[in-house]
């Protein structure tokens, strides 16, 4: 409804994939996925340069997952609609660096 195209995956090598295939400019990242968990992704999105500079929005809801994770946009579990839409849009103006 807002207007975003979205792309879905189901676990994070399959996000990698999909990110190396289809830069986005934003991800919206759970931190519990499967084969490779949220933390993992984040990290290697972190490591290469093409996709370092991709603002990431951190979805979860274990307070333990959170530590050590260097992402600029943090939405704890339960997330209702309105609030994700709203946080997307701050960092996708703010980029990759600003927290919300």
């Amino acid at each position: 409804m807002e207007g975003y195209l979205v792309d879905e995956v189901s676990d994070g090598i399959d996000a990698l994939h999909s990110i190396d295939n289809y830069p986005p400019d934003l991800v919206v990242l759970d931190l519990q996925l499967l084969v490779l968990d949220g933390a993992s992704v984040q990290q290697e999105l972190a490591a290469r340069a093409v996709t370092r500079d991709i603002p990431i929005v951190i979805v979860t809801g274990s307070d333990a997952m959170v530590n050590g994770t260097n992402v600029a946009c943090l939405l704890r579990k339960p997330v209702p609609p309105d609030r994700l839409t709203s946080v997307v849009r701050q960092c996708l103006v703010r980029g990759s660096g600003a927290p919300a």
